[in-house]
């Protein structure tokens, strides 16, 4: 009996350990389940550094600021499918936080929402994937990167006998790798989710891509595999010597005289989750997209070289095309890490969960930001969180200034 009070106080002493040690993870694990209940999901998408480990880049020395020019309005109505759809609703049901126009590299609209602001750090979720093919971009032009059909496994060993095994660079910008992968946000086991739980409890994001397997030949069909990004950021640090962030920082975010600082969620191995956690401003965001309307160059510099902008927003083998395409499991066509949708006007998109969107639009000079929060965005038959929705919203927005 004298030993019992020894035992619990060891009993005791262990938990609180154990407490501490694994208390930050499983915190973080709760909040990637209840990341997006409808009462908090907006202040989940600008608040990651609050509980996640982060990366930060800082403010460019040279910042450059968009000039503001007289304000539009919002057109009161759209047309989607033969239908009117009113902006203003579609605005408040995608719980819009931050919208913004940019025409002819001048702010003409710019609104925040739900307690956003201009200095607010948003989630860019797939919006960031353009950020790395920009990045990818840069690093073939200085010689880290010899050429596209060079393969993953090249550069990371880890990936030999995986399914990216094999696979070229550009099959992996093109979301064109074969490799298998659930990309459903609203089923609990889907491959997206698991990644997601297991970045929270500080599981390795190049051993989870290692586990991957291959479904069908690379470059024949186009499926969208969040892990191809991934794959990217990796091959990024293995040719440049650098962290994404450290790369980004020196070639992207300084030449583009980025106002405000940023941050990349990373796993316990301090490896940026490029596929998709990037926190930015509305306005920064805006400026990838003036960078490729203006063929690569900012500020008269050439930060990306302007064939890669061309390659990155043209669809270039059959399962890439938009429309109805038997070889891709989307509507919209791809480049490299890009949306491009059908039509004759040149757009290009960059697109995240839940309503993040940058379309450009080069007919008419038009760049446009929304943020989002839309809780709804996993029930299918929900039309406003539809990518095509909102392309149209854009397009009737761009088309005011079409000559």
């Amino acid at each position: 009996m004298k030993k019992l009070p020894k035992i619990l106080f060891g009993i005791f002493a262990v938990l609180v350990v154990l407490l501490v040690l694994f208390f930050p993870k499983l915190q973080r694990l709760n909040h990637v389940l209840t990341l997006f209940n409808e009462d908090e999901i907006v202040e989940n998408f600008r608040s990651f550094d609050k509980i996640m480990p982060v990366r930060r880049l800082t403010p460019s020395p040279n910042p450059l600021s968009y000039p503001v020019g007289k304000k539009i309005s919002i057109t009161p109505v759209f047309v989607y499918e033969g239908k009117n759809m009113r902006s203003d609703d579609f605005i408040v049901d995608t719980k819009t936080t931050g919208l913004l126009v940019v025409q002819n590299d001048t702010i003409v609209y710019e609104e925040y929402r739900l307690g956003n602001t201009e200095t607010t750090k948003n989630i860019s979720w797939s919006m960031s994937k353009s950020f790395i093919s920009a990045l990818i971009g840069i690093a073939l032009d200085e010689g880290h990167i010899k050429n596209l059909q060079q393969t993953a496994d090249e550069f990371c060993p880890i990936l030999k006998g995986s399914g990216y095994e094999g696979v070229t660079i550009k099959n992996i910008l093109q979301m064109s790798t074969g490799v298998g992968f659930d990309e459903d946000y609203g089923a609990f086991n889907s491959d997206i989710n698991r990644w997601g739980r297991g970045f929270a409890l500080g599981k390795s994001q190049d051993a989870f891509a290692a586990t991957l397997k291959n479904e069908r030949p690379q470059g024949t069909f186009n499926h969208y595999v969040s892990i191809n990004t991934h794959v990217l950021g990796m091959i990024l640090t293995k040719a440049t010597g650098k962290t994404v962030s450290e790369y980004m920082q020196e070639k992207f975010w300084d030449p583009m005289g980025m106002q405000d600082d940023c941050y990349w969620i990373v796993d316990s191995e301090n490896m940026e989750g490029v596929l998709g956690l990037l926190n930015a401003t509305l306005r920064d965001y805006a400026k990838i997209g003036s960078l490729y309307l203006n063929e690569g160059k900012f500020n008269g510099q050439q930060v990306v070289p302007a064939e890669w902008v061309k390659a990155s927003v043209t669809p270039d083998a059959p399962h890439l095309m938009p429309g109805e395409n038997d070889l891709s499991t989307r509507e919209f066509g791809y480049g490299y890490q890009w949306w491009i949708p059908g039509g004759d006007e040149g757009e290009f998109m960059a697109q995240g969960v839940y309503n993040q969107n940058i379309y450009v639009n080069p007919t008419t000079k038009t760049v446009i930001v929304k943020l989002s929060a839309n809780d709804k965005f996993t029930d299918p038959d929900f039309l406003p969180s539809r990518p095509s929705v909102a392309l149209e919203f854009f397009r009737r927005i761009a088309h005011r200034f079409k000559n």
